[in-house]
């Protein structure tokens, strides 16, 4: 087969070239046209077909190449757009954590304060109590111990007097 390729090569060299130049007084329009000008043209006409394929194929290969990376930007921005709701979120929710444990840390503290001071008065009060309870029982016994003194002074005074009379 190639070899016929060949032949046909070689046998229609010169008479392409004698196609191909004009007779002299003659144009290309009046010439008649012969076999192989025809199959010439219609090589020249399929060949120009196949580059115009070939120039579409390139250009759907391109506009593939186009549209996959558009479709890449899309997934890209949507993936990026996603990345950043959520970590938005994440922050939201960070600080509402914090924000709650800082509330139920200052109530906690609130109560904490409240329970020393409730302590702190309950103690006050107990030692007001024993301390005036502590400074009656001392008035008391320095009462009856005055009390005793004065009958034991006066015991005394009444026997120093029986013997002195």
């Amino acid at each position: 087969m190639a070899a016929q390729k060949e032949r046909t090569k070689k046998s229609s060299a010169p008479v392409e070239a004698k196609a191909e130049a004009p007779v002299e007084g003659e144009s290309m329009e009046e010439r008649p046209k012969s076999a192989l000008d025809e199959v010439m043209s219609q090589a020249e006409r399929a060949y120009a077909a196949y580059m115009d394929a070939e120039r579409q194929v390139a250009k759907a290969y391109h506009e593939n190449e186009t549209q996959v990376a558009k479709a890449y930007k899309r997934a890209e921005a949507q993936s990026s757009k996603a990345y950043e709701s959520t970590a938005a979120q994440a922050l939201r929710d960070r600080d509402e954590a914090i924000a709650k444990a800082a509330k139920a840390r200052e109530d906690l503290m609130q109560r904490a304060e409240e329970a020393y001071q409730a302590a702190e008065a309950a103690a006050n009060s107990a030692y007001e109590a024993t301390l005036g309870e502590a400074a009656k029982s001392r008035e008391e016994n320095v009462e009856r111990a005055w009390s005793v003194r004065d009958e034991t002074i006066e015991q005394a005074w009444q026997i120093y007097s029986k013997i002195a009379r």
